[in-house]
């Protein structure tokens, strides 16, 4: 019978160890650098720590070699930097790239306003400065930049209607600060997004307090029925930053998200939201306007931007001329109304092969979603006895989820009507207010910062 032999860990091959230690994680391959000098050895070989380096910084064989460093010797200084922000770093360093990269190519103006990340002393700072702890993403990001210069178009999105005009910075750490709030209703609260225009932003909890979940991102929107003024509502447009950051940059550079004149427009668009009519194809894309809209009174303001194309295989004899509109009108509470009209905005576009005519248009409802649906009316340049309709695709329009606050001084329980003009106002480009809000007012922000800054006409 033979010995038994006992098999010593410095006996074992290399190759089938250093396998097994490619399967590991940062943490677990830095323990078993205790358990033996082999270990130890082999713990730190190169390629283990080039997959980690890919892995949680994002790092590349050029970078590592401007560094001068191995890659073993390169993690642990990424991580003594960053080490904190680990889980949340590959996500958002890869948003900020892909924005760039988009960015460069279609709105390179917007990458000069960026600006460099913020330090670790700088942002602790900045906790001491507002009384509250910054969450790790936040933090990440912006180590990653800091944010935008006051300038526009802003980062974050535009919307422009006749003369109503939006488009969100995204702040720098130092004037979110000036912006911090601590009085009633609004306490604790730290401003993500500022708009000149409107005076708009969106916010982010600092603290679980007055009815908000800790560091969900919000558009306040005042009780315009209470007596309170601390009686504010809430859109919520995340429940944290690393959600409201990706998912933003994913709909900017899926296309999700239209550049028009080299901003950003936070126009929605479902793929299935398309009618096809003989040569004629109508789609929809649609967005919810927070600024012009109340949870009380139930005021939810929408527009959408319709596309109307005509295929380019079409014959010369197809041309045509829209004529009048029709929509059916379906709110949630099952109201409908059916509202129809000459043109679109006062236009009776002609229609030849190849031709794209797009219009933006808005309405407003008591319900929080809807849906519209209808078809135009053409008739033929070369024969104007032949009328036809083409068909507009049912799009809904649904405001974010909103969040009433804990304390109301006054219950409303009144219910407005959706309000169009008289000649089909669904089409009108602007149905009212002025889109200011004292809300969206920062101390700290220098106006003088404006000089200069560019700002289209409304599209």
């Amino acid at each position: 019978m033979a010995a038994n032999t006992e098999l010593r860990m410095d006996q074992l091959p290399s190759d089938p160890l250093l396998h097994v230690l490619s399967f590991l994680s940062y943490r677990d391959l830095i323990h078993c650098s205790y358990v033996s000098r082999r270990l130890s050895e082999l713990s730190k070989h190169n390629p283990l720590w080039k997959s980690l380096c890919s892995k949680h910084w994002l790092l590349t064989d050029v970078e590592r070699v401007q560094s001068g460093m191995s890659w073993y010797c390169l993690f642990r200084q990424q991580y003594r930097d960053l080490g904190r922000y680990i889980q949340y770093y590959p996500g958002l360093k890869r948003s900020w790239e892909q924005l760039k990269d988009f960015l460069q190519l279609r709105c390179p103006r917007m990458i000069a306003s960026l600006k460099e990340g913020a330090t670790e002393v700088e942002l602790n700072d900045i906790e001491a400065q507002i009384g509250c702890r910054l969450p790790d993403d936040y933090r990440c990001s912006y180590r990653i930049h800091n944010g935008q210069k006051l300038v526009i178009p802003g980062l974050m999105g535009s919307m422009s209607l006749s003369n109503h005009y939006r488009s969100e910075v995204l702040l720098d750490v130092e004037t979110a600060a000036g912006g911090f709030q601590q009085r009633k209703g609004m306490r604790g609260c730290l401003p993500l997004t500022f708009c000149f225009h409107t005076g708009l932003s969106q916010y982010m909890a600092l603290e679980p307090a007055e009815g908000r979940r800790m560091y969900e991102s919000f558009y306040p929107c005042p009780d315009q029925t209470a007596q309170d003024p601390s009686a504010i509502d809430m859109f919520i447009t995340g429940s944290r930053f690393l959600e409201w950051f990706t998912a933003y940059v994913h709909n900017v550079v899926s296309g999700e998200y239209p550049i028009i004149r080299d901003q950003i427009f936070r126009y929605v668009h479902d793929k299935g939201c398309v009618a096809t009519t003989r040569d004629i194809s109508v789609s929809v894309s649609t967005s919810f306007l927070p600024e012009l809209s109340s949870v009380r009174p139930p005021h939810f303001f929408f527009t959408y931007r319709i596309r109307i194309e005509m295929s380019s295989s079409a014959s010369p004899e197809a041309a045509c001329q829209l004529d009048s509109r029709y929509w059916k009108i379906t709110t949630s509470d099952g109201n409908v109304e059916e509202v129809q009209g000459p043109g679109v905005v006062g236009e009776f576009p002609v229609m030849t092969p190849g031709k794209v005519h797009e219009y933006a248009s808005c309405t407003t409802f008591s319900t929080p979603s809807e849906y519209m649906e209808g078809h135009y009316t053409f008739h033929r340049l070369a024969n104007k006895e032949e009328v036809f309709h083409v068909a507009i695709p049912r799009f809904h329009m649904v405001c974010p989820p909103f969040r009433e606050p804990l304390v109301r001084t006054q219950k409303v329980s009144a219910s407005y009507p959706p309000r169009l003009d008289d000649n089909g106002g669904d089409d009108a480009e602007f149905c009212d207010g002025d889109g200011d809000d004292d809300f969206g007012e920062l101390r700290g922000i220098n106006m003088a910062a404006l000089e200069g800054a560019w700002c289209p006409r409304h599209i």
